[in-house]
């Protein structure tokens, strides 16, 4: 009996042991297929704010259909005649996940993703249709953040035509040496005595990236980079070397994102009914930040950190009197009941530790009614029209005016070829009126004038003999 149960568990061990080998090599040639077919797909890396483009190696001409999909979301399409090509927002009405930052190949179909962010990470999913068949593959993009671990570093967003200010924290005359750096290539230096001080194309010959848009402060080393530009993100170091030789060099660093044309455009551009409201929004900002509205250089709202400090118009500048609103939070500020006279610049000057920012807004303040302003112009026009007439018919009253008090002519006697002489020329001596008329520009009969033309003819012709 034992050694029946003994053989029954020698059995049944030599069974399990084969249906593990059999799990174990059904394992392998599913993991072999994934590989073969491409389920865990091209890796593809690469830093916050770089861009990265997906590949498809084929031609869309030679295609049906070519379609991106993140997440199971379809983000590109591209159909081989051309007429058909969407990107994000168009292919999916509502969705903005990538909303300005898609770039699709028209011969290619390849997708690129620019300004890429941490969150862009995961699966894309490529799916090519054509007349004979259908390919799929898939990419598996990792975007990096800007820091490593340990790393002391700041990351904000900035939009086209900000300025930016990096702080160093220092002093110059403390250190040695301020170096700053832009992708590894120096941009901007300055010696703790001074003697040496250099922005982009002085510290690097030929290099204009910056050009007449850098500079460094001579007491703090601080950088300042104008009118930002979406070539400029990147990674910024700023090195700090001291003059005691016990000290480490210290290392920060700036990375700067981008904003989106679409968001910058909603962003620093608010056209608005006269009456109704807008609100400035100045985008990602800390509790910590220290934040002042400007309008046309003057102080109309300011947020220090203390709610107890928070000042808006009459306790800044009495320019919007009970018609501004200064979100604690967010920062945002809301004109109420607009006029034409608000339209202009507002700047916003956003201060922190290590980064200042100053963000420009322009608000154009319309009539909402279009057609009492083409009114409001053609009655310009007709008033400025009227007073050209006006001024005509001074002119030639003028004109006239001089004309009668001109001297009166004198004729070859002395009479005075008046007006009323000159009705009454028949009333004169015979002998006067002749040279009435001719004072009064009348025709003077003659003998000569009562002769026909023949004999006038005859006469000249005597004449000439």
């Amino acid at each position: 009996m034992k050694s029946n149960m003994s053989l029954y568990k020698n059995l049944l061990f030599i069974e399990n042991v084969g249906k593990m080998k059999l799990v174990f090599i059904s394992l392998l040639v599913l993991f072999w297929c994934l590989l073969d077919h491409g389920v865990f797909g091209e890796s593809v890396s690469a830093v916050e704010g770089e861009s990265v483009t997906l590949h498809t190696d084929v031609k869309t001409n030679q295609q049906e259909k070519i379609r991106w999909y993140y997440k199971d979301t379809c983000i590109a399409q591209i159909t081989g005649d051309l007429t058909k090509i969407c990107t994000d927002v168009q292919c999916n009405e509502g969705t903005e996940r990538f909303r300005d930052r898609l770039k699709l190949d028209h011969q290619t179909g390849s997708l690129t993703i620019m300004n890429t962010r941490t969150t862009d990470s995961g699966l894309y999913y490529l799916k090519i249709i054509s007349s004979t068949s259908i390919s799929e593959k898939i990419f598996n993009v990792t975007i990096h953040g800007f820091f490593s671990d340990g790393e002391d570093g700041v990351s904000l967003s900035l939009m086209e035509g900000d300025s930016v200010i990096f702080q160093t924290g220092v002093e110059t005359n403390q250190q040695g040496t301020i170096k700053w750096y832009y992708n590894e290539k120096r941009i901007a230096q300055i010696n703790g005595d001074r003697s040496r001080i250099c922005t982009d194309v002085q510290c690097n010959n030929g290099t204009e990236s910056f050009r007449n848009r850098l500079k460094i402060d001579q007491v703090t080393g601080s950088l300042t980079i104008k009118n930002i530009k979406t070539t400029d993100t990147g990674v910024y170091r700023l090195k700090i070397s001291s003059r005691n030789i016990n000290e480490k060099d210290k290392t920060l660093i700036f990375a700067l994102r981008g904003v989106s044309a679409a968001v910058q455009s909603e962003t620093k551009t608010k056209p608005v009914k006269e009456g109704e409201s807008v609100t400035l929004d100045p985008g990602e900002i800390k509790n910590n930040d220290m934040m002042t509205w400007y309008f046309k250089n003057t102080l109309i709202a300011e947020i220090t950190g203390d709610p107890s400090k928070t000042c808006t118009d009459d306790q800044c500048k009495e320019r919007f009197r009970d018609r501004l609103k200064l979100d604690h939070q967010t920062g945002s500020l809301t004109i109420t009941n607009t006029r034409i006279k608000d339209s202009g610049d507002y700047k916003l000057l956003i201060n922190s530790s290590r980064v200042s920012i100053i963000r420009s807004f322009s608000v154009t303040v319309y009539d909402p009614d279009p057609t009492v302003a083409a009114g409001t112009i053609a009655a310009a026009v007709v008033i400025v029209v009227g007073c050209v007439l006006l001024l005509a018919m001074a002119a030639f009253v003028i004109f006239k005016c001089l004309r009668k008090t001109e001297l009166p002519q004198t004729g070859q006697n002395g009479h005075a070829a008046q007006r009323g002489d000159c009705q009454q020329i028949e009333e004169l001596p015979l002998n006067e009126q002749n040279t009435a008329n001719v004072d009064c520009g009348n025709q003077v009969e003659t003998p000569e004038n009562k002769l026909s033309p023949i004999s006038k003819k005859k006469r000249k012709q005597r004449r000439k003999r």
